[in-house]
């Protein structure tokens, strides 16, 4: 077999340029090379071949070589703007660059340039560890050269690696998904930092003086199926450092797969979800337990599964399956405990029942992990923990439904969230979930433009009133309290509120991830980001995670660091396109940066979807509590050409 090949892409360009639509391009111009390897001659198959059909199709045979190989692909971080202030000064640099940091890392690393396209290279290397170990060392060395250099100044990298097929052609073009996707990676990484797919990662455990965070799963634009990501760890310029494969928690770790429907009733498929759902919850509030959030979960849904490599990805000793079949009045629950590691099932039961029986049938599998994987403490304080009767069954699945639609946030499913929890509300006037609920996503539509924000509050505190006196252990409920503090900027009833949901359930990752926003909100970027680390942490596959990249955004403007702030509210923009203020936040950063040509993408984006929008409306809706961190946003808004 063939050695694979690794290649190298660095392309000078802008983010905003689209690498690779440029690099599509360039490589679909079959046999139309820039440049050529050190040594190597141009050839002309047709001419060689006399012309004639068995030399077009020899020709046409060699240009479609598949082969695999290992993808990397980079740009230069806001690099038109670079050019725009200084045109001659940022070319010469990038010669510097190349000639003192990058030449020399290739020659070390046994990286031989295939292709030059003036501001672009591409480069081959024997190993994929070469070239990611070459990838690390370019931005550690790339870093320290423009230390001194003032950062509006300063040339930096994005880069991203992938292995993967690709199409080989005679005079050493390549294109294919394999190029594809490393283009993709490339946008994904942080400025200074490198994206790698789960395939070159494969490579790498244990081959180089380097971690990495495990980043999930990402459908990537054009591709059928998601890729796994991860990012090397360089000095902590990035938020968080967990591994790839976290370490398990020094408590008992748990992960609850979406319970399997025997049936093609969709209604049974809503009922599994609920069923799912509420084993996680009561697991999750065991303060000695260490749960996987039913988001990341629920991104197993409907696949085959390796325990083995769930528990590796997620970092947690055990999983809990299992299924449900309902007909006519009556349900079958099957449930089985796995360790991880071994694969060995610890524990399994079957329960029958009438349907009036499902939430005794949840109490006893609940029960019955924590017997055989906790202590007796854990077991007592699971009997104390132990809700109340539950609401009907009907108030029971609009809820369900409820919580699965909060999970797309979007302005179509928040708003047939609000007519199911209306219904719960009828039918079981004291669920305290389904008012919690109505409360916090009618405030949130009212952040979002789509509800008046004074009748928005007041329903929203009417319905809190009524949560905490129906159950005041409910932590919908104080995530409800802190939406509304977000919308009036008390801090301290935020921070009160989010603790107590947090006591509530120590494992909701969007509660940790709403206590790093209620950080940022108050002043605390260096607070806010391990509360969000910590959030990806126990949902690394969150549903929520366009909302965590927003975080993050908010954390890093409120921490004066403009380019990681535009960074991720690109990226939150990307994943919750329809809402509008992760494009305030980045547009108040590009505005900062002074980068024009995000800023007036962003800016056209923002206004796309509130026409409307001026710096007087969002300085009084603006949720930072600090009136210098409220004159900051709106001078960068005023910068990017916000009236």
């Amino acid at each position: 077999m063939t050695a694979s090949r690794i290649l190298f892409l660095l392309k000078a360009v802008p983010r905003e340029a689209s690498l690779y639509g440029r690099l599509s391009g360039i490589m679909n111009q079959h046999g139309r090379g820039v440049g050529q390897p050190d040594g190597a001659c141009r050839v002309n198959c047709l001419a060689s071949s006399g012309g004639s059909p068995e030399g077009e199709t020899a020709m046409a045979t060699a240009r479609a070589e598949r082969r695999l190989a290992a993808i990397l692909a980079a740009d230069v971080v806001g690099y038109s703007h670079l050019v725009e202030h200084d045109e001659a000064g940022t070319v010469s640099a990038l010669k510097v660059l190349r000639r003192e940091v990058i030449d020399p890392l290739l020659a070390d690393h046994q990286g031989r340039i295939v292709k030059l396209m003036g501001d672009g290279a591409l480069v081959e290397f024997g190993s994929v560890v070469d070239a990611v170990a070459c990838a690390v060392a370019i931005q550690k060395g790339v870093a320290e050269n423009q230390a001194d250099i003032p950062t509006e100044r300063r040339i930096i990298f994005r880069i991203g690696v992938n292995l993967g097929d690709v199409i080989h052609e005679v005079d050493g073009d390549l294109y294919g998904d394999g190029v594809n996707i490393a283009a993709r990676l490339q946008t994904l990484a942080d400025p200074g930092g490198i994206c790698i797919s789960g395939t070159a990662y494969d490579h790498l455990p244990g081959k180089l003086d380097c971690g990495y965070e495990y980043l999930g799963e990402r459908a990537l634009k054009n591709m059928e199926r998601p890729v796994r990501l991860y990012r090397p760890l360089l000095e902590r310029t990035t938020a968080g450092t967990v591994s790839p494969r976290p370490a398990l928690p020094d408590r008992p770790s748990i992960a609850v797969l979406p319970f399997n429907v025997m049936s093609a009733d969709p209604e049974q498929d809503f009922f599994s979800d609920g069923l799912t759902e509420d084993i996680t919850t009561a697991l999750s509030k065991l303060k000695g337990f260490f749960v996987i959030a039913r988001n990341t979960m629920f991104t197993y849904k409907g696949k085959p599964v390796d325990v083995r490599a769930i528990g590796r990805e997620l970092g947690i000793r055990y999983i809990l399956e299992g299924s449900v079949r309902k007909s006519g009045n009556r349900v079958r629950v099957t449930a089985q405990l796995i360790d991880a590691a071994s694969e060995v099932q610890l524990w399994a039961e079957r329960y029958d029942g009438d349907l009036g029986d499902i939430f005794v049938i949840q109490d006893e599998i609940t029960a019955s992990v924590v017997g055989r994987i906790g202590p007796e403490l854990l077991a007592a304080e699971h009997a104390r923990e132990s809700p109340k009767p539950h609401h009907g069954l009907d108030a029971w699945e609009c809820v369900v439904r409820a919580v699965f639609l909060c999970s797309q946030l979007s302005e179509e499913s928040s708003g047939k969230m609000l007519p199911l929890l209306d219904r719960a509300i009828g039918l079981a006037p004291g669920y305290a979930q389904a008012l919690a609920m109505k409360g916090w996503i009618t405030v949130w539509r009212a952040f979002q433009g789509w509800e008046d924000m004074g009748y928005a509050l007041a329903l929203a505190r009417d319905f809190v009133q009524q949560a905490i006196a129906a159950d005041d252990k409910e932590q919908w409920t104080y995530l409800a309290q802190a939406m509304i503090a977000f919308a009036t900027r008390d801090n301290v009833l935020a921070m009160a509120a989010i603790s107590q949901a947090v006591a509530i359930n120590p494992n909701s990752a969007f509660a940790h991830g709403q206590l790093g926003l209620a950080h940022a909100n108050g002043g605390r970027a260096a607070d806010a980001i391990p509360c969000i680390d910590y959030a990806l942490r126990l949902s690394p596959r969150e549903a929520f995670l366009g909302d965590f990249q927003f975080y993050y955004a908010m954390a890093y403007f409120q921490g004066a660091n403009y380019e990681l702030g535009l960074s991720y509210a690109r990226e939150a923009h990307r994943l919750r396109s329809g809402h509008a203020v992760p494009l305030i936040i980045g547009t108040a950063c590009a505005g900062l940066l002074d980068n024009q040509e995000a800023a007036t993408d962003l800016l056209g984006r923002l206004k796309s979807l509130v026409p409307d929008i001026s710096r007087d409306a969002v300085a009084a809706t603006s949720s930072f509590v600090r009136a210098e961190d409220r004159a900051r946003l709106i001078e960068g808004l005023a910068r990017a050409g916000l009236n």
